[in-house]
């Protein structure tokens, strides 16, 4: 867990954020550079799990790795989860579900930096 890493994909899920309120206010549907953005997301998600499980697997854990993998597994599904059920609205609405998803993933990301380096690791 770098905070590099943490940093880039906060600024990506607020540019998540930001396009999913943008398109609500705008009272128009998601389109492909929504998709984009999400899909970028859930790629440094993905990236970030994977060096996660590589630093597990050299020895390095944190206190509660049971909350950590929790959280490691819950955040990755979240861009997903937004874009499908945002796909499935038919209304303006469906920007601010992308929205929702985009804050969740910036706070989680952050929480998991923190479980990860309570023990210095």
């Amino acid at each position: 867990m770098t905070p590099f890493l943490v940093g880039t994909i906060t600024v990506v899920a607020v540019v998540v954020t930001l396009l999913g309120l943008l398109s609500t206010l705008a009272h128009r549907r998601i389109g492909l550079l929504h998709l984009a953005a999400a899909g970028l997301l859930e790629a440094l998600l993905l990236l970030q799990a994977a060096l996660a499980v590589a630093a597990l697997v050299g020895g390095e854990s944190p206190e509660d790795t049971p909350t950590f993998l929790s959280y490691l597994i819950g955040v990755a599904l979240v861009p997903v989860a937004g874009v499908l059920w945002a796909r499935t609205e038919r209304t303006r609405w469906a920007g601010t579900v992308l929205a929702v998803a985009g804050a969740v993933v910036g706070v989680m990301v952050w929480r998991l930096l923190q479980l990860w380096e309570t023990t210095g690791a």
